[in-house]
Formats: structure tokens, C-alpha cells, sequence
């Protein structure tokens, strides 16, 4: 009992400094790219039972329920409702605190995992190194998916392990792995793939842990492959089920609208005159099966495998390229938390053969797939996982030592040393955890040449120019070239100008529309692709031919007249 105690302070004390960062970071910077769209899908969906925003979006409707839930149910009490556009910098600030229910789930799942497999001092290690990520802090501070994803996972590894072994009953082994794997899909997407991934390493690993996969002594290679086939025929049956059950949860949760697809009737309505069209006609306007979690679900896999560009250490590549998560790793993952890895894998690399390590090394192996290259937040699962495994097997160690075994270890002070920097590090960068880049790679300032999108400039920094506007253009207008959707971007004295789209004029084009002294450009406009319309492409080689006057994290501030 003494030991779960000092569990549940160690667990409180991480849980309750992490979550007053993620409070406090929010504060300081402006709606990212992707929140103005949940919380209006969000509000949306209590007031009309819709989904439709968020299916055409490809985004599952779990964490936006979760986090727009309190704002529903405040303009209930006060009788009328928000409007997500004007006043969405009143309501998006308890969006963003609701998020923290997925963050402690997170911390909890961590320690619990770490505790699997390492331990009480593995439980202790895995959630003091998920709580100080400051990766993770960026995106827990946000009414965002990353983060209720990464709880989801995290609950189904556990879960699934416990619950599928050789004799388990039919409810522990199939229908509770089923219902998580659901569950984790309604959080985002990509855990079909995730999930999927992640139960066959678990699902193996029990069997051969268990024996069943063992062949007869003196099998031939034919025996074996036939022995492997027939012992896991159980767990294939059991994955097809797992697999209904799941996606039966998914489209029971995000509902229908008992409507038809206007890009389904005009897709029939095109067809050649023939008997498919006679059929297809009739049905796409009577066929009232939308708007449900396949739209969604389908938008998510042509988008990867579609994929797009993406930015590399200074270059716009214009497909994906294999290299971007294990680089974006190394450059993302702050230097004592990498030492501690490398340390483990050193002293430990026999206690590393845990089944989390499978995990995040299948996933690992996953990712020069993923062709939607736009942000380390797509790896977090692996991330948490890794952590996991280094904190499970330095406290395995600990634990064969203190029973008098022998063997090498990591000294308790190296890793208290280690976490301790780990959180001062995030101290320090606070309150851009969005945008951190370790010292080895230069650190954040240099991050804007590095990787785009949410590794750095994710459309949050408005708040940050707005400042610099006031201290050092005595607040006068400012003209502004801007990726991003925060609303705030319309109200003086900024003055957007969607320099991407509008025509180019002969002479002094850029003094022609930005009649002000200077222009803010966002990091992401110089990161993102330099040539999407010729206009964008004219406008980049003025501002690339000049040194900026001056800069805040997100912005560089030209001067266009004295």
C-alpha cells in the first residue's frame, strides 16, 4: 500500500506541473491551423447530432466531442450560442483545458505500462519521461487529436496484453480488445493502422511467450510452417472479430445523417448512357446512408496514399521522402531523453526485449509509408512507447541487482540527472513545446530550416506579432502574409493580405498592397511549397532577396518603405 501511494504522488505531482504548463502555454499564442475547424465541427455536431464537418475533413469526432463538450453545455445555461468565428478565442481556451482528460489518460496508461514490465520504478521512469516531453506539452496545450490518439494506443497495448492469452474468455480476448480498438479509432484515424500493427506484435508475442507457437521436436520445415498455421488460427479468427467489433463501434459512434452524397449523384449523373447508369442514377438518390465514419475513414487512406510534399532541412521536396520521421526524430526528441535511450539500449539490450519495444519498432518500420509528412505528432505512439521500454528495462535492472543478481546497470544518479534535465529543458522552452528543436540540431531558433508545419509554425503565433506590433510600431497597421486560420488575423490593426492569390501589378508590386511600413511573414509561407500559384512564387523571391528587420518565433518582419 505505502508503494501505490508513492505511486499516486509521483503520478499527481508530474500530472498536475505538466497540465499548469499546457494551461499557462495556451495562453501565450493563438489558434493553430486545424482548431478553428473542430471547435465550429465540434459545436456542430451537439447542436444538430451532425458529423458531416468532420467526415468531409477525414477527422474522427471523439477528442472534438470531449473538448467542445463544456462549451455546449455552458451556452446551454446561458441560452444562446457561440459563434465559433467571433468568439472563438472565449471559448477555445476550455476546449484546450478539456484536452487534458486525454493527457492524463496518457500519463496513466504510460505508468501503467512502464509498471508491466519494469516494475514500480518503471512505471515511475515512463511517466516521468512522457510528462516532460516537451513534444507532447506543445500538443496537450491544444484542442487538437495527437494526444487523445496517443491515449487510445496506449490503453489498447495494455489492455490487449493482459487481456489476449491462450484460455482467456471470449469477452476478455476478443470483445474488450474490440471495443479499445474502436475506441482508438474514433480518437483519429490512423489507429487502424496502429492498432492493427500493435495487436499482432501483442497477439504473437503472448502466444510464443505461452508456447503455442513452439513446433514438436524434429519438425521439418514443413512441419513447422504447418504448426505456426494451425496455432494461429485462433488468434486470426479472433483479429477478424476484433476488427468488426471495432469498426462497428466507429460507425455506431460517429452516426449518420440519413442523407445522400451530392458527389455520389453527380458521379452517376456523368456516367455514359448505358445500363450502369440507368442503376447507379436511381440508387445515388435514394441511398441514404450519409454522412457515416467510412467518408472519413476513406478520406484518410487516399490522403496517404496520395500523400504531398513536404520540407527537409531547407528544401521543399515535392513528394514524400523515407528519411523524414527518423530525421525528425533526431531532431525532435530533446538531448537527455536521447541519451537516456541510447543508454538503455547500452547497458540493457537484452532487458529492451519487451513487447512495447516490438511495438514501436513495427511501427517504427512503418514509417517511410506514411506520406503525410507534416508533423513528429504522427510518431508520438512510437515516441511514448520507446520512453516505456527505456524506463521498463533501466528498472529491471535495478530490481535483478537488488535481488543480488549481477550485471551492468544504469546508475540511479545518471538517470535522475538525466530526467532532471529533461525537465529543465522544458521549463526553458516553455511555452513553445510546439516548436522545439534540440542543441544538437541548433535548437529553436533554427527549427524554421529544419522541418514546417506542426514541427514549428502551425499558424499559433499571432498573439507573439500583435506584441512586437505594439512595442515597436507604436501599434500602427501592420500588413501580414499569413498561413494559418486563426481569426484573429482580421482585426486591425493587422491587415491580411493573401499575397498567394492576388494578381501581380508591374512596378513596386508588394509596396503596391502593402501600404504600410512593414510585412510579417509567416515562417510556414517561406517552409511550405514556394511555388503553389505563380503570384506566391513572384512575392517569395522579393522577400527572399531581403534580410528581415526583425522576427518573432513565427514571423519575419520586412520593411517595404521607410
Amino acid at each position: 500500500m505505502r508503494g501505490r501511494w508513492v505511486d499516486a504522488l509521483w503520478l499527481l505531482a508530474f500530472g498536475v506541473v505538466s497540465s499548469a504548463w499546457c494551461l499557462t502555454a495556451a495562453a501565450q499564442f493563438g489558434a493553430t491551423f486545424d482548431e478553428p475547424l473542430y471547435v465550429k465541427a465540434g459545436l456542430t455536431s451537439w447542436r444538430t447530432g451532425s458529423n458531416k464537418l468532420l467526415m468531409r475533413a477525414g477527422t474522427m469526432p471523439l477528442p472534438v466531442d470531449v473538448q467542445t463538450l463544456p462549451v455546449y453545455l455552458w451556452e446551454q445555461y446561458r441560452g444562446h450560442e457561440f459563434d465559433p468565428l467571433l468568439e472563438l478565442h472565449t471559448v477555445l481556451p476550455i476546449c484546450r483545458a478539456t484536452n487534458l482528460v486525454f493527457w492524463w489518460l496518457a500519463l496513466i496508461y504510460s505508468m501503467r505500462l512502464g509498471r508491466a514490465f519494469g516494475g514500480v520504478w518503471g512505471g515511475r521512469l515512463a511517466v516521468a519521461l512522457v510528462a516532460c516531453d516537451p513534444n507532447f506539452l506543445g500538443h496537450a496545450a491544444l484542442a487538437t487529436t495527437d494526444i487523445a490518439l496517443l491515449a487510445g494506443m496506449l490503453m489498447l497495448v495494455y489492455h490487449f496484453h493482459y487481456c489476449y492469452t491462450p484460455g482467456a474468455s471470449w469477452k476478455r480476448r476478443v470483445l474488450v480488445p474490440g471495443l479499445l480498438y474502436g475506441l482508438a479509432i474514433t480518437a483519429k484515424a490512423s489507429a487502424m493502422v496502429f492498432g492493427t500493427q500493435a495487436m499482432l506484435v501483442l497477439g504473437v508475442w503472448n502466444l510464443a511467450k505461452a508456447g503455442v507457437l513452439t513446433p514438436p521436436p524434429g519438425s521439418s520445415l514443413w512441419g513447422k510452417t504447418m504448426h505456426l498455421w494451425h496455432a494461429t488460427y485462433q488468434f486470426r479468427k479472433d483479429s477478424v472479430a476484433i476488427g468488426f467489433i471495432g469498426f462497428a463501434f466507429v460507425f455506431s459512434y460517429c452516426g449518420c445523417d440519413w442523407g445522400t452524397e451530392p458527389t455520389f449523384i453527380k458521379w452517376a449523373d456523368a456516367l455514359p448512357e448505358g445500363d450502369l447508369k440507368q442503376t447507379m442514377v436511381p440508387i445515388s438518390r435514394e441511398l441514404k446512408i450519409f454522412t457515416n465514419a467510412g467518408e472519413a475513414l476513406v478520406h484518410q487512406i487516399k490522403h496517404n496514399i496520395r500523400g504531398h510534399g513536404t520540407y527537409l532541412l531547407g528544401e521543399w521536396h515535392a513528394r514524400a521522402t523515407p528519411t523524414y520521421f527518423p530525421l525528425a526524430l533526431s531532431m525532435k526528441v530533446p538531448l537527455p531523453a536521447l541519451v537516456l535511450l541510447l543508454t538503455a539500449l547500452v547497458v540493457h539490450p537484452r532487458r529492451l526485449l519487451l513487447p512495447t519495444a516490438g511495438v514501436a519498432l513495427i511501427l517504427f518500420a512503418f514509417t517511410p509509408n506514411c506520406r503525410v509528412q507534416i508533423g513528429i505528432r504522427f510518431v508520438f505512439v512510437l515516441m511514448a512507447l520507446a520512453y516505456i521500454t527505456a524506463g521498463a528495462a533501466i528498472a529491471r535492472g535495478w530490481a535483478e541487482q537488488g535481488a543480488g543478481g549481477s550485471g551492468r546497470v544504469v546508475p540511479r544518479w545518471l538517470v535522475g540527472a538525466l530526467i532532471a534535465a529533461l525537465a529543465g529543458t522544458t521549463a526553458w522552452v516553455w511555452p513553445h513545446g510546439l516548436s522545439y528543436f534540440n542543441q544538437a540540431w541548433g535548437g529553436m531558433p533554427v527549427g524554421s530550416t529544419l522541418l514546417h508545419d506542426s514541427n514549428y509554425d502551425w499558424g499559433q503565433g499571432l498573439p507573439e506579432l500583435r506584441s512586437w506590433n505594439t512595442h515597436h510600431n507604436n501599434n500602427e497597421p501592420l500588413a501580414v502574409w499569413y498561413f494559418g486560420t486563426d481569426p484573429d488575423i482580421m482585426y486591425p490593426p493587422l491587415a491580411w493580405l493573401n499575397l498567394s492569390w492576388l494578381p501581380v501589378v508591374p512596378g513596386d508590386d508588394m509596396g503596391h498592397y502593402c501600404q504600410t511600413k512593414y510585412v510579417a511573414v509567416s515562417v510556414a509561407i517561406l517552409s511550405n511549397n514556394p511555388a503553389p500559384t505563380p503570384q506566391h512564387k513572384v512575392r517569395l523571391e522579393w522577400v527572399r532577396a531581403r534580410q528581415p528587420v526583425a522576427r518573432t518565433t513565427h514571423f519575419f518582419i520586412y520593411q517595404v518603405r521607410e
